[in-house]
Protein backbone atom coordinates (compact mmCIF):
# COMPACT_ATOMS: atom_id res chain seq x y z
CA UNK A 1 0.00 0.00 0.00
CA UNK A 2 1.14 3.63 -1.05
CA UNK A 3 2.02 5.77 1.71
CA UNK A 4 -0.27 8.23 2.19
CA UNK A 5 0.91 12.07 0.85
CA UNK A 6 1.67 14.73 3.96
CA UNK A 7 3.73 17.91 4.10
CA UNK A 8 6.53 16.40 4.89
CA UNK A 9 6.78 14.99 0.77
CA UNK A 10 5.33 17.78 -0.63
CA UNK A 11 7.84 20.33 0.42
CA UNK A 12 10.50 17.58 -0.13
CA UNK A 13 11.63 17.05 2.93
CA UNK A 14 13.84 14.10 3.58
CA UNK A 15 14.72 12.91 7.08
CA UNK A 16 18.52 11.64 7.76
CA UNK A 17 19.66 9.09 10.38
CA UNK A 18 21.44 10.05 13.75
CA UNK A 19 22.91 8.15 16.35
CA UNK A 20 21.64 9.83 19.13
CA UNK A 21 17.72 10.21 20.17
CA UNK A 22 18.22 13.71 21.29
CA UNK A 23 19.03 15.36 17.46
CA UNK A 24 17.26 14.59 14.65
CA UNK A 25 18.53 15.73 10.85
CA UNK A 26 16.58 16.39 7.41
CA UNK A 27 17.44 17.88 4.28
CA UNK A 28 15.15 19.63 1.74
CA UNK A 29 16.09 20.82 -1.69
CA UNK A 30 14.75 24.21 -2.84
CA UNK A 31 12.73 23.85 -6.03
CA UNK A 32 9.47 24.57 -6.81
CA UNK A 33 7.76 22.64 -4.50
CA UNK A 34 8.93 25.12 -1.49
CA UNK A 35 10.52 28.59 -3.06
CA UNK A 36 8.77 31.80 -3.27
CA UNK A 37 8.57 33.76 -6.69
CA UNK A 38 11.62 35.18 -6.66
CA UNK A 39 13.42 32.13 -6.34
CA UNK A 40 13.78 31.93 -2.65
CA UNK A 41 13.35 29.01 0.00
CA UNK A 42 10.19 30.08 1.86
CA UNK A 43 10.13 31.15 5.16
CA UNK A 44 6.56 29.37 5.88
CA UNK A 45 8.60 26.42 4.35
CA UNK A 46 11.52 26.33 6.32
CA UNK A 47 9.40 26.83 9.72
CA UNK A 48 7.17 23.79 7.88
CA UNK A 49 10.47 21.85 7.81
CA UNK A 50 11.31 22.55 11.39
CA UNK A 51 8.14 22.09 12.90
CA UNK A 52 8.34 19.10 11.21
CA UNK A 53 11.47 17.49 12.22
CA UNK A 54 10.95 18.28 16.22
CA UNK A 55 7.00 16.84 15.59
CA UNK A 56 9.43 13.64 14.01
CA UNK A 57 11.87 13.98 16.98
CA UNK A 58 9.19 13.85 19.79
CA UNK A 59 7.27 10.69 17.97
CA UNK A 60 10.17 9.01 17.92
CA UNK A 61 11.32 9.71 21.67
CA UNK A 62 7.32 9.04 22.27
CA UNK A 63 6.34 6.27 20.04
CA UNK A 64 3.36 5.60 21.93
CA UNK A 65 1.78 9.12 22.25
CA UNK A 66 0.37 12.21 19.75
CA UNK A 67 2.99 15.07 19.82
CA UNK A 68 1.49 18.35 18.60
CA UNK A 69 3.45 21.83 17.61
CA UNK A 70 1.95 24.37 20.09
CA UNK A 71 4.62 27.34 19.19
CA UNK A 72 6.94 27.79 16.54
CA UNK A 73 9.32 30.61 16.76
CA UNK A 74 12.15 31.16 14.14
CA UNK A 75 14.39 34.40 12.78
CA UNK A 76 15.43 33.64 8.62
CA UNK A 77 19.36 35.14 8.69
CA UNK A 78 20.00 34.57 5.56
CA UNK A 79 18.55 33.32 1.63
CA UNK A 80 18.52 30.14 0.29
CA UNK A 81 18.10 30.25 -3.47
CA UNK A 82 16.22 27.97 -5.77
CA UNK A 83 19.22 24.65 -6.27
CA UNK A 84 20.32 24.80 -2.98
CA UNK A 85 19.75 22.02 -0.58
CA UNK A 86 19.27 23.09 3.32
CA UNK A 87 20.08 20.75 6.08
CA UNK A 88 17.74 21.10 9.17
CA UNK A 89 19.63 19.68 12.22
CA UNK A 90 16.82 19.80 15.86
CA UNK A 91 18.47 19.49 19.31
CA UNK A 92 16.32 18.31 22.04
CA UNK A 93 16.48 21.44 24.94
CA UNK A 94 13.79 20.26 27.05
CA UNK A 95 12.31 16.99 27.84
CA UNK A 96 9.00 16.87 30.11
CA UNK A 97 6.11 14.39 30.20
CA UNK A 98 4.07 16.69 28.30
CA UNK A 99 6.39 19.50 26.87
CA UNK A 100 9.33 18.96 24.20
CA UNK A 101 10.88 21.70 23.75
CA UNK A 102 13.63 21.87 20.37
CA UNK A 103 16.14 24.18 18.74
CA UNK A 104 16.50 24.09 15.22
CA UNK A 105 19.48 25.48 12.84
CA UNK A 106 18.98 25.59 9.13
CA UNK A 107 21.84 25.67 7.12
CA UNK A 108 22.25 25.86 3.39
CA UNK A 109 25.26 23.65 1.27
CA UNK A 110 27.83 25.70 2.73
CA UNK A 111 27.01 25.53 6.05
CA UNK A 112 25.82 28.81 6.75
CA UNK A 113 23.14 29.49 8.85
CA UNK A 114 20.08 30.13 7.22
CA UNK A 115 17.36 30.17 10.09
CA UNK A 116 17.53 29.58 13.79
CA UNK A 117 13.68 27.94 15.09
CA UNK A 118 12.73 27.14 18.66
CA UNK A 119 9.44 24.52 18.46
CA UNK A 120 7.49 23.32 21.62
CA UNK A 121 5.55 20.37 21.04
CA UNK A 122 2.57 19.13 23.56
CA UNK A 123 2.98 15.16 23.95
CA UNK A 124 -0.55 13.63 24.84
CA UNK A 125 -1.73 10.18 25.07
CA UNK A 126 -3.34 8.40 21.89
CA UNK A 127 -6.54 7.89 23.86
CA UNK A 128 -7.03 11.34 24.76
Amino acid sequence: MAEKPDLSSALGMEFVPTSEDDICMARMHVDERNRQPFGFLSGGATLALAETLAGFGSTCLCPDQISMGINVSGQHLKAAVEGDTVIAKATLKHKGNTIHVWDVEVKNSAGELISTVSVTNYIINKNK
